[in-house]
This record gives C-alpha cells, sequence and structure tokens, in this order.
C-alpha cells in the first residue's frame, strides 16, 4: 500500500511537471521581449565556431538587450577573449556583460554513456546560475552546455517564479539534419531557428530567415 501511494504521488507529480512544461511553452509565443524594456540575456558560448556565430547573432540585437550574461564552459579557453573583443567594439556607455563558467556538458569524442554523467553535473551548477541570474531570455545555437541551462530556464516557467524565453539559432553547417541539441531543443524552444530551407521544410515549427551568420 505504501509502496502503490509513492508510485501515485510520483505519477502525478510527473503530470503536474508536463502539464507545467506545456502550458510555459505554449505561452512562449505571446510574450514580447524587450516590449517592457530591458532584455536579461543568458548567451550560451560553445568554443570556436559556436561562440563565432552568436556574437554574429547579437551583433543585430539593439541595446535593449542588455545585461548580457554570457556561459562558457569551464575547459574553453578562446571564448572570453572573443566576448571581451566583442563588448568593447559595441561602444555602448550603458553595456552590462558578465562572463560564468559551468563544466562542460560533453566533451569532443565523449562517449554518451559518460555524457549524461557529466551533464548531470553541469546541470548541478547551471541551475543555481539561472535561478540567480533569472534572465528573461536564453540564446544559444549548438554547443551542449546550453541543454542544462536551457532546461534550467524552462524549470523556472515550471515553477511559476519566471517565464524565460528560449531561443535557439541552428548552425549554419547543418543543412539537412538538425544537431543532437537542436532535436533535444526544437519541442521546447519559444523560436528555433534554422538558415537553411531544407531544414524549414522538414521542422515546421522552425523559422527560416536566411543566412544569419
Amino acid at each position: 500500500m505504501l509502496l502503490l501511494g509513492f508510485t501515485s504521488a510520483v505519477l502525478l507529480l510527473c503530470l503536474f511537471f508536463i502539464i507545467r512544461l506545456y502550458i510555459v511553452v505554449k505561452t512562449g509565443a505571446s510574450y514580447k521581449p524587450g516590449s517592457k524594456g530591458r532584455v536579461s540575456v543568458l548567451v550560451v558560448a560553445g568554443s570556436g565556431g559556436h561562440t563565432t556565430e552568436v556574437l554574429h547573432l547579437l551583433q543585430c540585437t539593439s541595446a535593449a538587450y542588455t545585461p548580457r550574461h554570457y556561459v562558457i564552459a569551464d575547459t574553453d579557453r578562446m571564448s572570453e577573449e572573443k566576448i571581451c573583443t566583442f563588448e568593447s567594439l559595441k561602444q555602448q556607455s550603458d553595456s552590462q556583460f558578465t562572463i560564468c563558467r559551468v563544466p562542460r556538458s560533453r566533451e569532443v569524442q565523449q562517449s554518451w554513456s559518460s555524457s549524461v554523467v557529466s551533464t548531470l553535473n553541469a546541470l548541478r551548477y547551471s541551475l543555481p546560475l539561472v535561478f540567480r541570474l533569472r534572465p528573461d531570455m536564453v540564446l544559444c545555437n549548438g554547443p551542449g552546455t546550453c541543454i542544462p541551462l536551457c532546461a534550467a530556464g524552462l524549470l523556472l516557467g515550471i515553477l511559476g517564479i519566471k517565464k524565460v524565453l528560449i531561443v535557439y539559432a541552428e548552425s549554419i553547417c547543418r543543412v539537412q539534419t538538425l544537431s543532437l541539441t537542436g532535436k533535444i531543443l526544437y519541442p521546447v524552444s519559444d523560436y528555433f531557428f534554422v538558415q537553411w530551407a531544407s531544414l524549414r521544410d522538414k521542422y515546421p515549427k522552425s523559422i527560416f530567415l536566411g543566412r544569419m551568420v
């Protein structure tokens, strides 16, 4: 009887989270960032090309998107310099940004089995970071590091603390298929951008605006 009661409680909790997740994702389309002032942005920068692409995306944003909280992997030694250079060139008097580090979810060529453990470890650091910053929007474009950060943002909405927009822009190198990160975030993202018409045709929820980087 005790086991049955525990199982029922777990099922009800799971049902609650599923319903709340559905509500959070569905209400994202009605939320317009910037309509009520500044937009706090959590930017997930992956190493190499991912960082370059996401900085190109930020070039098109207005001064309303501030402060910008960049999150990079703790083993990434190049992105911080790129971000600081980018911010210095923006030349905005009220420019505000921070750089935070979290453990990488998955290293290159890391096995899938061990990446589950490393992703959970990254989530352990991502949850308190996102709950502390409480951004209006998470902007990412593919690095595995964004999975736990987006999960933390969704949890804020599920718990009714704050609606956090999940904005995903698939890398330009993905022409025919989505990246693994894209496939995971496609159902839960509020805005999902692709840079090739072939992907737009396969994924009807996606938004195609041509080449963005």
